[in-house]
């Protein structure tokens, strides 16, 4: 564990958003055209790497875009140059038409192991690639071909992320995207999923993360725990909105909190954050292709600053900051 971690105490904050959100948009007529967002970052040769989700316009039906992962590379956390292709795209028949979506990667060894979200129009698959260099992948498909979140409705997984540090000499993994659930592996190639959540929405229907969770950046071993920053959402009051803006937004509000599991048990939560540390406020963030998101997947610290990166109303990307 590095210096840096041990001095990490929970909750990470206070985090401050960058005035000049959002930091990169979509662009051109092609496959970053319409929408640009959840982004995951790590830190190679003191520069930043951002893998991001881009949806162009080719896709079919109400979000009538395919996904791919775009990379961008900055020297200040900042500011981002692009990569012109995308270096992951859709090509099994189980990625199509949806795509490749909600890149998280972290580094373990000389190997960055990115989970993404396979989406064929119906299930969303939990899928791995690994590389070198951040621009080449090599596919070693859907992690957990049979889960449903269990449930025994159709096969569903999402959102997985890999804590670098192994546990008992076992590697872990928080996924899902209702319920956070925890797997374990010995090669970080082949994952086995606990049957039981490791942490819920809350009980009061008015908390921020009554209706969802959802793992954020891939977690961080600190003296006092591991760190999960995670994403949630709650029903939106109905007062003083329209019918039409209920149906643009799902009637959720996307919000980011904090979570505390035990070092020599992943699976139990020491604390949790009451409140979330960040909230649509912005107007980039309360109005795009969906409505009062913001949604963290990238976090890294470099040259002494934390930048925590998301997904403004699943249209834009932002980045937060946390040091000088």
């Amino acid at each position: 564990m590095s210096s840096v971690m041990q001095t990490v105490t929970f909750p990470l904050g206070p985090f401050e958003k960058h005035l000049g959100n959002p930091i990169l948009g979509p662009i051109g007529d092609t496959w970053q055209a319409k929408d640009l967002f959840n982004p995951t970052a790590v830190c190679k040769d003191n520069k930043v790497y951002l893998l991001y989700r881009a949806e162009d316009h080719s896709g079919i039906g109400r979000w009538n875009g395919t996904s791919r992962i775009g990379l961008a590379i900055s020297d200040d956390g900042i500011h981002f140059e692009r990569h012109a292709d995308p270096v992951l795209v859709p090509t099994e028949p189980y990625e199509l038409p949806g795509g490749c979506e909600d890149p998280r990667v972290t580094q373990i060894g000389d190997t960055y192991y990115l989970t993404y979200s396979a989406f064929d129009g119906r299930s969303a698959r939990l899928c791995l690639a690994t590389s070198t260099d951040l621009y080449n992948w090599t596919k070693h498909g859907i992690l957990f071909p049979e889960w449903a979140g269990g449930s025994s409705r159709r096969v569903w997984s999402k959102s997985g992320a890999i804590l670098s540090d192994p546990i008992a000499g076992r590697y872990v993994m928080y996924f899902g995207d209702t319920n956070i659930w925890i797997a374990y592996s010995e090669d970080l190639i082949h994952w086995t999923p606990d049957a039981n959540p490791v942490l819920c929405p809350s009980d009061h229907p008015e908390a921020f993360d009554s209706a969802l969770v959802e793992p954020g950046p891939q977690p961080i071993l600190t003296s006092d725990g591991i760190l999960l920053i995670y994403n949630a959402a709650r029903r939106m009051d109905p007062v003083g909105a329209s019918s039409a803006d209920s149906l643009r937004y799902g009637g959720l509000r996307y919000a980011v909190g904090q979570a505390l599991f035990s070092r020599e048990d992943p699976t139990r939560v020491l604390a949790r954050t009451a409140e979330p540390f960040m909230l649509p406020g912005f107007e980039d963030e309360l109005k795009g292709q969906v409505d009062n998101v913001v949604f963290a997947e990238g976090l890294v610290h470099h040259n002494n600053v934390w930048y925590l990166y998301y997904g403004m109303a699943d249209s834009k990307i932002g980045v937060a900051t946390l040091g000088k």
